[in-house]
């Protein structure tokens, strides 16, 4: 049942280590996809403190380390939505879920023949690679330049994906409005060895997001590889959108953010401000205190 969050809500065992996770776009960062400076000193000062906490997004570790870089994390960063994991201090992956040489081959078949366009991402000796065929709509191109311009990321625009069969994919984003994509989500969620994530775009009208990724990769899989690796006794996560289900099923205890949709409003343990508002920040300062010994 969901709840606004109080401070009688959580009640952990001080000595009991805290990870707490927060999802980026629509959660952590404001508008713009941007992290405010209020988020960021309140953060910093948390963690110099001695908080646990990393972020579980979507987006590569190109737009991740601009976007967090006054952060200076140190834990390592759940990336495409559980399909990388990533350690910020060695500067390398510690976790890639690629897809069996196969289900590439089934997938750019299903992508080509419904002549759909977006990006594919490979990952070979730590190197991430990301490849596109054409830009042939606005979220595309916005995608594209922002992390150009913004990011400094390289795109390798080639052909056909099908050139790339025999490379380490991983990870598939298609951008099109939900009448175009939505019947492709319905063939793919049913494939064995598949997992996807369908959902609307934070930044652009009625466009939406199709992610396809290996049957293991999720933000799930993701955050119980980091309760082992870490080891931590209660995870907290922080989202707002389609792609956060899994990471609040992996977590002990969850909250959305104000402006979260509504079925993940119906499974937090509790809702906090908007995005707009730092709420994630905040929460974590008001309710520092429930986590003193945490190291």
């Amino acid at each position: 049942m969901m709840e606004l969050f109080n401070s009688t809500t959580l009640r952990m065992d001080e000595t009991m280590r805290t990870l707490f996770i927060s999802d980026l776009d629509g959660t952590l960062l404001s508008h713009n996809a941007t992290l405010t400076k209020r988020s960021a000193n309140i953060l910093k000062d948390l963690m110099g403190q001695g908080l646990l906490f990393t972020a579980a997004t979507a987006r590569s570790i190109a737009s991740v380390k601009y976007i967090l870089k006054d952060l200076e994390l140190t834990l390592p960063i759940v990336l495409m939505n559980g399909v990388c994991i990533y350690d910020p201090v060695k500067k390398d992956y510690i976790s890639v879920e690629t897809f069996t040489r196969e289900d590439s081959r089934i997938l750019i078949s299903i992508i080509e023949e419904n002549n759909l366009k977006g990006f594919m991402y490979t990952v070979n000796n730590g190197i991430l690679s990301t490849y596109y065929e054409e830009l042939s709509n606005s979220s595309l191109n916005k995608f594209y330049h922002e992390r150009v311009i913004r990011y400094k990321k390289i795109f390798t625009r080639v052909d056909s994906f099908s050139e790339l069969v025999n490379e380490p994919i991983i990870y598939f984003t298609l951008m099109d409005y939900r009448e175009n994509l939505e019947h492709i989500y319905q063939i793919v969620k049913e494939l064995p060895n598949i997992n996807s994530v369908f959902y609307k775009d934070n930044y652009e009208k009625d466009m939406w997001y199709l992610e396809v990724l290996s049957k293991n990769a999720s933000k799930y899989h993701a955050v119980q590889f980091l309760r082992s690796y870490l080891d931590v006794d209660t995870i907290v996560g922080f989202g707002d959108n389609q792609n956060d289900i899994a990471l609040f099923d992996a977590c002990d205890k969850s909250y959305a953010v104000e402006n979260a949709i509504n079925d993940l409003k119906q499974r937090a343990d509790g809702v906090i401000g908007r995005n707009t508002e730092d709420a994630v920040a905040i929460w974590l300062k008001q309710n520092n205190s429930l986590f003193e010994r945490r190291k």
